[in-house]
């Protein structure tokens, strides 16, 4: 990454033995992998295809981080440094006096869960609801109550980020969903669950948590999360396998 003021996107680069591991573990779970493909495609209406094609785009999207601005921080900015003596990594903390906070857009964990769920709003929704307008408010609903109990549950964590309890926001969107599904008239669970986890969690753990950052200490804030199965985009995914096991 060249230090240059005009360079918008971050790659982490893969490491062969992380890459090796990557391909090992998708193989070892790939039965339940299959079989996950095949409920969010029948759940949320959605061609497999379609529901591949999110996998694999959040799975290498994870290492792609967007810059998108920068915030003032308060205080010096702790970061760590990766230091390789015969062949053994040690991470090193150190301190840089530098003011500035970057603010990043994970594609992976961010962009295409939000990009997916767009698709879900004004495509799937209109196609298969009976009524769009009643699946409209159970989402509005739903998010609202995801984003409060999200916000109220996250914690800025100095020299890293925000971060949530991995399994409160699933959780909480698919009782939520479940609840809300069949009042009235009955509207697909598993569209409001993964639209309201997915931007109930993004708003709820990173854009009202926008005013905490300047306070963290963290070169870089990364909306969506640096790894792959982070807060974002785990939630959508979960919520709907949960809802499996509630309705």
């Amino acid at each position: 990454m060249s230090d240059g003021e005009d360079r918008i996107v971050i790659f982490r680069p893969l490491s062969i033995f992380y890459f090796i591991f990557i391909i090992f573990l998708t193989f070892s779970l790939l039965p339940f992998i299959v079989i996950t493909w095949h409920i969010l495609s029948y759940s949320l209406g959605v061609s497999p295809l379609i529901v591949l094609f999110i996998f694999l785009a959040s799975l290498f999207g994870s290492h792609i981080n967007i810059r998108i601005g920068e915030i003032e921080s308060k205080g010096p900015i702790l970061a760590f440094r990766e230091v390789y003596f015969f062949g053994i990594k040690w991470i090193l903390p150190e301190v840089r006096y530098s003011r500035k906070t970057m603010i990043t857009l994970n594609v992976g964990g961010a962009l295409i869960p939000i990009l997916f769920s767009l698709y879900l709003l004004f495509y799937a929704i209109p196609i298969h609801e009976v009524n769009p307008l009643v699946a409209y408010l159970k989402i509005l609903v739903a998010f609202i109550i995801v984003t409060v109990i999200i916000h109220s549950v996250a914690k800025p964590i100095r020299g890293l980020g925000i971060a949530t309890p991995t399994l409160i926001p699933p959780l909480v969107t698919a009782i939520v969903s479940a609840f809300l599904y069949s009042i009235y008239v009955k509207t697909n669970p598993f569209i409001i669950a993964y639209i309201a986890g997915t931007l109930g969690t993004l708003v709820g753990a990173d854009l009202l948590n926008l005013d905490k950052i300047p306070d963290l200490g963290s070169p870089i804030v990364s909306i969506g999360g640096a790894g792959t199965f982070d807060g974002i985009y785990i939630t959508g995914i979960m919520a709907v396998l949960l809802l499996w096991l509630i309705i």
